[in-house]
């Protein structure tokens, strides 16, 4: 083993929020940072053209492909779980939809222990962190790092689609991340002119000259060092060979929602029955550790088009070579795609207080959700996924290797709400693609077809096509009680010298793709370090 190294903060991961602390901790230059990133550096050509997230979500250099283990709810199938696998982590793989969630979301954070997180008290770190094209409100930022722009493409199909919302009784909604989320619009998305902005655009170019920030890549942390009850640094391999990082104020955790349970695990922080049972010596016992997994999981409806206005006619042969020149020439068109284009946030039942539904429309359908490959006929297609799902499951490791894959069970659709709201989802995309707005477009429905009616069928065909949308949460979740893991500090209880700042600490699942909630969460988590760091400093 190579001599130990000495900093004041070591962070573990250069990932979404990994990106945003290794900018704020470093800022004043009073500070010492290591950043350690398992993957390697944000240097592949497909990361920074949008439309190549379906290259990224597939392939393994930039995407650590994780895979979920059979279970009956989805009758045995294993789910592919993408996680970013590089500097600025799934930021540079995801499909760029940029959705803060609901105030009601982060009340409830609040309330149920999260005192701190209230919308009130994370709306300052939401303004903090953006810089919407449209420029600075009460709701929004304007000149923070992050660039958050609306799709630039309007296929008349899109504007169809909207259309046949209002006809179907819903509104149009200019600004979902406003003052409401509820109905019919366009995605924004985190891009800047035409390209990717990932968290390492974002956060971590800005910071890399700074003397005081030091990057390790293709290092891969195996285990916290653990001095009683003070955690001190970490131990990592690199090239081969094994590492030590000592941390003189605190070592941050900020691996995501899948691999940091699996690394306070390996360092027998977690549940010591589960320890015990891979064989693991408990140094702290946290029970929640891997557990209050929560997912997003989605159904994808695809409907036939009559005319050849889709993507699966227009980036095929010739269409598409024309459509990379433009691309090339001037940032636009249809490379500047991620995953949606245009949205809605609606409500299942009138006592539902606020949507509990959304879609994600896209002109294109794909022979498999999974593999990315277009049809060879018009298409489009409508994802539906319940927003606030309450099916709860676990990601734990199999055994003390660190390097094996570690144990995801989703456990979707196991809570019976889940599957009635997922249902009435997809009944109502079938309803607002009925209305005459898309009556030039629409063919048939092509999955699940027109034979599926009833509520069984529906069930039936969510679980044999369902997919997880790449949204993990909870793993770690902050709040009080026993199967809390972190306080509303973000600080592990009963641990000093651990703080986690990533997607394992949120509690409950945001009504939102999860990437802006991220940014937040790591944009006050760093507020919170600082503010602990100055005062220590104050002291001596």
């Amino acid at each position: 083993m190579t001599q130990s190294d000495d900093f004041d903060f070591v962070i573990v991961g250069g990932g979404t929020a990994g990106c945003v602390l290794a900018d704020r901790l470093t800022a004043d230059g009073r500070f010492r940072v290591l950043m350690l990133e398992a993957g390697g550096r944000d240097d592949g050509f497909w990361i920074s053209i949008p439309a190549g997230f379906s290259k990224l979500l597939t392939g393994t250099q930039f995407n650590w492909r994780f895979e979920t283990e059979p279970e009956d709810n989805t009758y045995h199938r294993r789910i592919v779980v993408p996680r970013g696998k590089g500097l600025g982590g799934s930021s540079l793989i995801n499909g760029m939809i940029f959705v803060r969630g609901q105030k009601e979301d982060y009340d409830q954070w609040a309330q149920m222990g999260a005192t701190g997180w209230s919308f009130e008290e994370v709306l300052p770190y939401f303004k903090k962190l953006e810089s919407f094209e449209e420029g600075g409100s009460a709701m929004r930022g304007g000149k923070g790092p992050m660039a958050v722009e609306r799709v630039k493409l309007r296929p008349e199909i899109a504007e169809a689609f909207i259309d046949a919302g209002e006809q179907a009784g819903f509104p149009r909604n200019p600004d979902y991340n406003g003052e409401t989320q509820e109905g019919f619009g366009y995605y924004q998305v985190t891009q800047k002119r035409g390209r990717r902005w990932s968290a390492a655009d974002a956060y971590l170019r800005r910071a890399a000259s700074r003397s005081n920030l030091f990057v390790r890549t293709g290092a891969h942390v195996t285990q916290l060092i653990l001095d009683g009850r003070k955690v001190t640094g970490v131990e990592y391999q690199q090239h081969g060979q094994r590492h030590r990082a000592r941390a003189r104020c605190e070592v941050i955790m900020s691996a995501g929602a899948v691999q940091t349970p699996q690394i306070l695990e390996l360092s027998g922080i977690g549940d010591p029955s589960h320890l015990a049972a891979v064989g693991i010596e408990v140094r702290h016992a946290l029970p929640g550790t891997g557990n209050n997994y929560r997912d997003h999981f989605c159904t994808r409806m695809n409907w036939r088009v009559k005319k050849p206005v889709t993507l699966n006619e227009h980036a095929q042969g010739w269409r598409l070579a024309g459509a990379v020149a433009k691309y090339l020439a001037t940032r636009s068109g249809i490379l500047t795609l991620g995953t949606g284009l245009a949205h809605a946030f609606l409500k299942t039942r009138p006592e539902v207080a606020t949507p509990d539904i959304q879609f994600f429309f896209m002109h294109a359908s794909y022979a498999n959700a999974a593999d990315r490959k277009l049809d060879k006929k018009p298409g489009m297609t409508i994802g539906v996924t319940q927003l606030r799902p309450q099916s709860v499951g676990s990601i734990h490791v199999k055994s003390a290797d660190p390097f094996a894959m570690p144990s995801i069970k989703p456990n979707f659709l196991s809570a019976h709400g889940d599957a009635e709201t997922l249902i009435a989802g997809m009944k109502m995309a079938r309803h607002v693609v009925a209305q005459p707005a898309l009556d030039p477009y629409r063919a048939y429905e092509m999955s699940p077809g027109e034979a599926v009616q009833t509520d069984e069928q529906w069930l039936d065909f969510a679980r044999a096509n369902g997919q997880t949308i790449y949204h993990p949460v909870g793993t770690c979740a902050m709040g009080v009680g026993p199967r809390a893991v972190v306080d509303p500090a973000l600080k592990a209880h009963g641990l000093a010298g651990l703080r986690i700042v990533d997607a394992s600490v949120i509690p409950l699942m945001v009504s939102a793709n999860t990437e802006a909630a991220v940014l937040m969460v790591a944009e006050k988590g760093a507020d919170l370090i600082l503010k602990d760091a100055r005062m220590a400093l104050a002291a001596t």
